[in-house]
């Protein structure tokens, strides 16, 4: 007797209760990982095994700081676990798997604009010289580029071409990384999200201040009067913080944004001072731009784009480039858009494609696009034109 063949639909719907209930929850206290929930993230312990943060917490001995995994029974410093981006990475696809699909397809709409408009020029990169990296910043001087991620130290400094010029923050100066920037006297700043803190360091690594009062800081950025701008968020508000970095003291560290959705990543532009700030909930996103007052000037959001254009995006990362124009990084699509003015209506201009988790973004003065791709732990670096890399173009 033949047997009935089962519809190809089922089958999926069957891996993907599989998936949910054997990969996306904690083993421990059988709760689903989520996105949302920050004592509920999914965090790696070095030995591979994967707890949500409570239980981490639950666990982990109050003063001696150290977690014995519950299956192998490795003791670990609390410090040594991190996000475990692969199952982060796998959420967000289902969430965006669930929702309704767009009745333009994707791929017929973005070849009908080309799949982007600047080309690969080059690459460094690659695991084991990144782990999991979250954060990227470019000196706009030196052309050095530096970047934070999950290895036993947690600052990477790279020239131009790739060479790794320079590494520190250990775990004991660092625990959880998301996002760096530099001043232009090149102090690094990083937000430390397992510290709740934001830290300065010199050139050389040395710290050399912490600042406490977060809660969950995010993104970092430095406009062109040299003041930080730190997002928190769980806090949901912006932080503008004035430093004498010769002295490591801080003249002053106010809230000016308050009432924000989970902001992440905050970019300044130099030419107008503007601020964009991206704000996530689940799988949608916010974009909104302020002045250099913090005066709103416009919003943009997915819901919004999506009734233009017929496509979804989930924006990961901002900057502007020299124009002062608005680029993103779409880890839905792994794309980059620009938006162009966002004053105006936005206009969706595809200039990168076929990236994996674009995590951050900055533009060379020479408008070389530099692209942060988290998913192979690589620095992307785009352009129009290789032969006028180093052209003034007007």
């Amino acid at each position: 007797m033949s047997e009935t063949p089962v519809p190809a639909h089922t089958r999926a719907e069957d891996v993907l209760t599989e998936i949910r209930s054997n990969l996306l929850e904690c083993k421990v206290c059988f709760e689903s990982f989520s996105l949302q929930k920050r004592d509920q993230t999914a965090r790696n312990l070095p030995c591979g095994h994967v707890l949500c943060l409570k239980c981490v917490c639950a666990l982990s001995h109050p003063v001696q700081q150290k977690l014995e995994c519950p299956f192998c029974r490795k003791l670990w410093d609390v410090g040594s676990t991190s996000e475990c981006r692969a199952l982060v990475d796998l959420q967000e696809i289902l969430l965006c798997e669930s929702r309704p699909k767009l009745s333009t397809d994707y791929r017929g709409w973005s070849e009908s604009l080309g799949l982007g408009t600047l080309r690969l020029l080059s690459a460094f990169g690659g695991w084991g010289t990144m782990v999991n990296p979250t954060g990227m910043a470019l000196d706009e001087t030196s052309g050095q580029i530096v970047v934070v991620h999950d290895a036993e130290k947690r600052v990477a400094v790279f020239n131009p071409q790739g060479t790794l010029l320079n590494t520190f923050g250990r775990l004991s100066n660092i625990c959880y990384p998301l996002d760096v920037a530099l001043t232009k006297t090149g102090h690094v700043l990083v937000t430390d999200a397992g510290e709740q803190s934001l830290k300065v360091f010199t050139s050389k690594g040395r710290l050399l201040a912490t600042i406490q009062g977060f809660q969950l800081p995010w993104g970092v950025d430095v406009d062109s009067r040299g003041r930080v701008l730190v997002s928190d968020a769980l806090m949901g508000t912006l932080n503008q913080i004035v430093m004498d970095f010769s002295t490591g003291v801080v003249l002053a560290n106010r809230v000016v944004l308050k009432e924000l959705t989970h902001p992440r990543s905050v970019a300044s532009c130099r030419a107008s001072g503007n601020i964009a700030i991206v704000e996530r909930l689940q799988a949608s996103f916010t974009l909104r731009l302020f002045n250099s007052d913090f005066v709103p000037l416009t919003q943009v959001d997915g819901f919004g784009l999506k009734l233009k254009n017929t496509l979804s995006l989930v924006i990961s990362a901002v900057a502007f480039d020299r124009n002062g124009d608005i680029i993103v990084g779409d880890v839905q699509n792994g794309m980059v858009w620009s938006l162009g003015k966002l004053q105006k209506t936005p206009e969706l201009t595809p200039l990168v494609s076929g990236l994996i988790r674009p995590a951050a973004l900055a533009a060379t003065v020479s408008n070389v696009l530099v692209v942060l791709d988290s998913g192979d732990h690589v620095v992307k670096f785009y352009t129009e034109d290789a032969e006028d890399l180093y052209c003034d173009k007007k």
